[in-house]
């Protein structure tokens, strides 16, 4: 039986994911970041 294609291809979406995730996550870290700069400086 060869089942490593659907092996890779999970690994694959897995992969893809959590970069997405990872990127919304970065993200939104930045997004907070600015606002709590921009409330720091009124």
């Amino acid at each position: 039986m060869d089942h490593w294609g659907f092996i890779l291809a999970a690994y694959g979406i897995a992969a893809l994911l959590l970069g997405g995730y990872w990127w919304r996550a970065e993200r939104r870290i930045r997004e907070a970041e600015r606002a709590l700069r921009e409330e720091r400086s009124r």
